[in-house]
């Protein structure tokens, strides 16, 4: 794995160190898009709505060099290169996937919108309310 511009001994914990890696907007969309199939750089730019070629770009690198993504350039013409997983960066996906469950149940709709209570909520009765 690569570790230029790591902090190797600074960590604090594991999730500080994956932090470290995942960290960004768009890496973990990266990964997730690299789950389901390779892909060619313009094919992930479409995917992912809103990310500059020079963020992609530089996010495939540093994947690349953790050891994640895997670079394949094929010596046609015109030149195509696809994006992988590796086996590394599937694992890493592996662990996100109960973190994206819990953002399911939690943030998109499985639990009650901001200021509504479940029924299953403990919270005391407002005075006055019927």
């Amino acid at each position: 794995m690569g570790t230029a511009g790591r902090r190797p001994g600074v960590y604090v914990c594991g999730i500080d160190a994956a932090m470290d890696v995942i960290g960004g907007r768009w890496k973990v969309l990266i990964l997730w898009a690299l789950n389901e199939r390779p892909h060619r750089f313009g094919e992930l730019r479409r995917a992912l709505p809103g990310v500059t070629e020079k963020v992609l770009a530089s996010h495939l690198r540093e994947m690349e060099a953790d050891g994640l993504v895997h670079r394949e350039a094929y010596d046609e013409v015109p030149p195509r290169v696809e994006y992988s997983l590796t086996s590394r960066g599937g694992s890493l996906n592996a662990a996100l996937e109960p973190l994206g469950a819990w953002g399911k149940a939690h943030v998109l709709g499985g639990s009650p919108a901001a200021g509504e209570v479940g029924e299953d909520d403990d919270v005391p009765p407002v005075p006055g309310a019927a």
